[in-house]
């Protein structure tokens, strides 16, 4: 028989406490975000009510309808790639977003940021495998963009976000959430205005207990805890 989401959230979360105890950290310092891309609602609401604080979701129009019918059990998250089009919604949807990567859709969203009189939590997304099927910063390019980001009064950046290369071992994307957490520390070390490089958002279903024991604050989880997604309907 196959587990409840309940049981498999439970189970993610002892291998998250197991992941920080390897890395002296407190199991606290974790979040776990369930991804919800093309899960089903009922399936969705029972994830928040066995406790997940976190729904991540890659789209805003599915964002939208779903924070329609369900409303808000738990923080939502962009996690996808944001297009400048859309970020007069995603303004008033979401609680942060995970994957700033150009300039121009910063801009943008802190122009509508400061028409609402709301601060905006983000990430900067960095392409940490230099991989051209992602999106996201070189890791060289990151401090200057802090830097151009700085100046936008109603962005707060909060840390860093990437999607490290896919392993069959997950050891073997240990190098690339190193890499993003010595980003974090040295950005850290300049002191840049709005700028406070508290989070890391590293680590999926395949690789997070790695990521945990390099230092993520939040893991994006999504098959681990409702299974693999259904095969797309041909059109």
């Amino acid at each position: 028989m196959e587990e409840s989401i309940p049981e498999k959230i439970a189970q993610v979360r002892q291998r998250i406490n197991a992941a920080t105890r390897r890395a002296g950290r407190p199991a606290s310092a974790v979040r776990l975000m369930a991804v919800t891309k093309t899960v089903d609602d009922r399936r969705i609401l029972e994830a928040a009510h066995a406790g997940v604080d976190i729904l991540g979701e890659n789209y805003v129009q599915e964002a939208r309808r779903k924070i329609d019918l369900m409303g808000r059990p738990a923080e939502w998250h962009h996690i996808g790639h944001l297009q400048t089009n859309k970020v007069k919604y995603a303004v008033k949807l979401f609680d942060m977003i995970h994957a700033i990567d150009r300039i121009e859709v910063a801009e943008e969203l802190d122009k509508r940021c400061a028409q609402d009189g709301r601060i905006m939590k983000v990430l900067i997304e960095v392409n940490v495998g230099g991989e051209s099927t992602k999106q996201g910063i070189d890791p060289e390019n990151v401090l200057p963009f802090c830097r151009q980001m700085s100046r936008l009064d109603f962005l707060s950046v909060q840390g860093l976000m990437t999607m490290a290369p896919w392993f069959d071992d997950p050891e073997a994307a240990r190098p690339y959430f190193s890499l993003l957490r010595t980003l974090r520390d040295r950005i850290r070390e300049v002191h840049i205005p709005r700028i406070t490089m508290t989070e890391l958002s590293m680590g999926m279903s395949g690789d997070f207990e790695v990521a945990v024991e390099e230092g993520a604050t939040i893991v994006r989880i999504g098959h681990a805890i409702f299974g693999a997604r259904p095969p797309r309907k041909e059109m």
